[in-house]
């Protein structure tokens, strides 16, 4: 996507304030709660199950397709339209209640089901050769991992995941997972990815070729630069504001 493109400074990738924030993104959600109702609807449509039956029968297929306590709580609390959106996951913007602003939020029950990917061509890649990606990302408490795909100078395709749910760092010949530690709230995660693919590989890092963001989080920002800027070095719409607190006299 950006191979022939000029590259220096900062190329963002992700912007949740954006028109169309996921125009080079495709998106994945779960759907075991999607073939439930298909499987329900041919058995009422083949059967005439009355009404009650029907419901007990739609409540047993539902519960063996997701996690007790998600199916358990949603339902004993009456919200079933919530219910199906969160077995299912989903990919929405929001208005975060820290930074009263719109953000994009990765939510679901399967991690590895939910998430968002860039390019969204799968035979595309995005061919950045900035080295540092930076993501703005909220901690949701709940489990959450990315993902990032990257060339070297052997030619050889590595990937690094990074998730809150690891412990140690796991090198493969083509993949590299390791823990990532994240603070209440609001984060800045920055990745060298010239010294991770030295470190794991003692190769060198070539250009990105895809990025994946797993549920669970939010989303401000993602972009790539060609250093680690400061705080004071960064132009204002790759920062994030709080808004000021209001105290009373």
């Amino acid at each position: 996507m950006f191979k022939n493109t000029f590259q220096s400074g900062f190329l963002s990738i992700l912007y949740s304030l954006g028109t169309k924030p996921l125009q080079i993104w495709d998106k994945e959600v779960y759907i075991a709660a999607t073939y439930a109702r298909s499987i329900l609807s041919y058995v009422a449509a083949m059967l005439y199950v009355e009404v009650h039956l029907l419901v007990s029968f739609h409540l047993w297929l539902v519960s063996h397709m997701c996690s007790p306590d998600i199916f358990l709580k949603s339902w004993v609390d009456g919200d079933k339209q919530n219910f199906f959106a969160v077995v299912n996951g989903q990919v929405r913007r929001l208005q975060d209640e820290d930074i009263q602003s719109n953000v994009l939020e990765i939510i679901g029950s399967n991690v590895q089901s939910t998430y968002i990917t860039c390019p969204a061509d799968p035979n595309a890649t995005l061919g950045i050769k900035l080295s540092f990606l930076v993501m703005i990302v909220k901690n949701l408490k709940k489990y959450f991992s990315f993902e990032i795909q990257i060339l070297d100078d052997k030619n050889v395709r590595r990937r690094f995941r990074a998730s809150n749910f690891q412990s140690v760092t796991r090198v493969k010949p083509f993949i590299c997972t390791m823990p990532i530690s994240l603070e209440d709230g609001w984060n800045n995660i920055q990745l060298n990815l010239t010294d991770l693919t030295r470190r794991a590989y003692g190769t060198n890092y070539v250009e990105t070729l895809r990025v994946q963001v797993h549920a669970n989080c939010r989303l401000r920002r993602i972009y790539f630069s060609d250093r680690l800027y400061s705080e004071e070095e960064l132009p204002p719409e790759l920062k994030l504001y709080l808004p000021m607190q209001k105290h009373n006299t």
